[in-house]
């Protein structure tokens, strides 16, 4: 990824991190998600009273691009407070539709942290190949 694409994506995480409803744990996330198209998708965390009601920046941006027709991601970034990795469930999500796809974290600054890969942040992910016919003959 280029140097201007990385900056337009660190910008929008940034912004989208405004947007985070995170009153219980104040801890505001945002993400921007980069189709394969050229499209961003940004998200935020949006947490709820009944806290397993909440949802994460990374997969309300997966949700979003989905909703509109995108299924391929070129890269995403993630910025919080201090730079935290995507958890497992959103790990999980990306790594439905980009087993390797590059994710940046950066900090409340835009300080980039981590370039990793979600191969290397999800290894032996669960997917689509272990979903066959169960059924065997004897």
């Amino acid at each position: 990824m280029d140097s201007n694409t990385l900056q337009k994506l660190v910008a929008a995480a940034l912004e989208a991190r405004r947007n985070s409803y995170a009153p219980y744990s104040h801890y505001p996330v945002g993400a921007a998600l980069l189709t394969k198209s050229g499209k961003v998708f940004t998200g935020v965390n949006v947490e709820n009273a009944v806290y397993p009601s909440g949802m994460c920046a990374e997969r309300v941006a997966v949700f979003k691009a989905v909703s509109e027709g995108e299924r391929e991601f070129s890269a995403i970034v993630v910025a919080s407070e201090n730079g935290a990795t995507p958890c497992g469930a959103c790990r999980q999500v990306l790594s439905e539709f980009a087993p390797t796809l590059p994710v940046i974290v950066v900090d409340k600054t835009g300080t980039i942290l981590l370039e990793t890969t979600l191969d290397k942040l999800l290894p032996n992910a669960f997917g689509a190949e272990f979903l066959t016919d169960s059924k065997t003959t004897d």
